[in-house]
């Protein structure tokens, strides 16, 4: 830690009523309710009031200017670590109620400014804690029960509710960090990444997919069998289908915000088999008429 006379800007030899001159003014200054998101000068506040706390007490100063304690407090020659500063008395100035006790007996303004905002922090609520968790492209539109293990092993029961958007973040009441005092802990916001499924493409509340089917079921028609996130349905291809025709599934598609679903548009693809046919083959060059039609007189030149 720096000189704490460094920190308030004062001589090893100023009196304290000109170090408790110089706290008030930093303090005025640098207090976090008075500079909010400013987190430079909250920490600057922090070591001025760890600095005040050390000279402002006449026996701390004086065993400090005879090198008996360091500039935190603690007893030089004993080895000090983090845990013990955890507990110790001087872990956070900032919270203690020495640093702004002079204010308290000044009936300065700052004075009752101070003790709330040192109130606040003794009853702070627990922070909020971010997660990711991704999910299937099919749960994000018939909703879904998971579990997210959290990085010290814990875990969290999180309700995926139907027609969620890939980035939505979710809220548990209570399941962040713990708080302080009376403070109560915060949440967990869950950000849900939706993992693409390269079957299907979601626009607003509609689903598109789409489908390859044979030469046979696009000239005679036929049932098919056709994928949805809930389960696979029976449609029927109409006869002389071609590539680009579309069909609806009504009510297939993702939950919407009013009631109701979406629909799931369906684009038929015609492929052939790939491997070459010599009865289809004969077929086509025999077929007249199919030699007649020609598929781009509406179109390309």
């Amino acid at each position: 830690m720096t000189n704490p006379y460094e920190v308030l800007g004062v001589a090893p030899t100023a009196a304290s009523a000109d170090i408790q001159k110089a706290y008030r003014k930093l303090a005025k200054k640098l207090h976090p309710d008075l500079n909010p998101g400013d987190k430079a000068a909250e920490e600057k506040f922090k070591e001025v009031t760890a600095a005040y706390d050390l000279l402002g007490d006449a026996e701390k100063r004086k065993r400090f200017d005879a090198g008996e304690i360091d500039a935190t407090g603690a007893e030089r020659p004993q080895q000090r670590f983090y845990r013990d500063y955890a507990t110790s008395d001087h872990a956070h100035p900032y919270t203690s109620d020495s640093g702004y006790a002079d204010f308290m007996d000044a009936d300065d303004a700052l004075a009752e400014l101070l003790r709330r905002s040192e109130r606040a922090r003794a009853n702070r609520r627990g922070q909020d804690l971010h997660y990711r968790l991704p999910i299937d492209f099919a749960e994000s539109i018939t909703g879904a029960n998971k579990r997210l293990t959290l990085p010290d092993g814990g875990t969290l029961d999180v309700t995926i509710p139907p027609g969620l958007v890939d980035g939505q973040i979710l809220r548990l009441r209570g399941k962040g960090a713990p708080g302080a005092g009376t403070g109560g802990p915060g949440d967990a916001l869950i950000e849900v990444e939706v993992e693409p499924d390269p079957r299907f493409t979601r626009e607003g509340d509609d689903i598109s997919l789409e489908l390859p089917i044979s030469l046979s079921e696009a000239v005679l028609g036929g049932r098919i069998r056709v994928p949805t996130p809930t389960g696979a349905v029976t449609m029927t291809v109409p006869k002389g289908s071609n590539t680009g025709t579309m069909m609806r599934l009504k009510g297939k598609g993702a939950p919407r915000d009013g009631g109701g679903h979406g629909d799931q548009f369906v684009k038929l693809k015609v492929v052939l088999p790939k491997s070459p046919d010599p009865e289809l083959e004969a077929f086509v060059s025999n077929w007249e008429k199919g030699k007649a039609f020609d598929p781009r007189e509406d179109g390309a030149s």
